[in-house]
């Protein structure tokens, strides 16, 4: 695909898009053409009258599973061979998204994005047509497309043009390997809480150093995996 960034939906619900991705920074860039969306309704590739999209889970168990044959006609509608933009399933097994991956993303030339719902997909279908899992955590939505929206949202930001200065994102959390340091703005004090002296000192050394400290000190708090992948990272 050639022009703007790209990102095609598979869902049951096409009218939760856009959704909030139609106003603040990704509606506007929206609106400018930065890049574009189109969401596609699965049911539209349904077989039969009924436009059934589902059927009961092979082996027995409670709910239903997507079926591969009316998921097979979506992607290959919307994802053809030689689409160079990744095939993302949403789902709990995935691997968990990362900045990185997100980085990725932006900078490619977009992204099919699959939503699942019931219990799940058929595997022979993730399979076949090579979709990537990604997971935003270990927690269960019951659809795709929250986690969808926020992928988009996250990738959206990166693009060129998108954030109104560009240099705001690179102190922002896991850009580093660390979680963000506090922020701080007018009133000077707050409820008997003042703004930490180093930064309105005037010296950007120290305000940078003590930036850097915090970071630190609130991944090591909260995020010992994080902190542990940094330090190794710095070896």
């Amino acid at each position: 695909m050639t022009g703007a960034w790209s990102a095609s939906v598979l869902t049951l619900f096409p009218e939760m898009f856009p959704g909030p991705l139609g106003v603040s920074l990704a509606g506007r860039a929206l609106e400018a053409g930065l890049w574009r969306l189109e969401a596609v309704d699965i049911r539209g590739f349904a077989r039969d009258k009924h436009r059934s999209v589902d059927d009961t889970p092979a082996g027995g168990g409670p709910g239903m599973v997507m079926r591969a044959d009316v998921v097979a006609a979506a992607v290959d509608a919307v994802h053809p061979q030689g689409d160079p933009r990744p095939l993302i399933y949403l789902s709990p097994r995935g691997r968990p998204l990362t900045q990185a991956r997100v980085r990725e993303l932006a900078a490619g030339p977009g992204v099919a994005l699959l939503c699942g719902r019931f219990e799940g997909l058929d595997q022979r279908v993730i399979e076949a047509r090579q979709m990537e899992e990604i997971s935003l955590g270990d927690f269960v939505l019951s659809g795709g497309e929250p986690a969808a929206l926020a992928l988009l949202d996250a990738v959206i930001r990166l693009l060129p043009g998108v954030m109104g200065k560009e240099a705001s994102g690179e102190d922002e959390s896991f850009e580093s390997g660390l979680l963000e340091y506090p922020h701080y703005t007018r009133p000077q004090s707050f409820e008997d809480r003042e703004i930490p002296p180093v930064l309105t000192s005037g010296d950007h050394a120290k305000v940078k150093a003590w930036r850097r400290e915090r970071a630190e000190e609130t991944t090591r708090q909260r995020r010992p995996d994080l902190w542990e992948k940094f330090l190794k990272g710095r070896t």
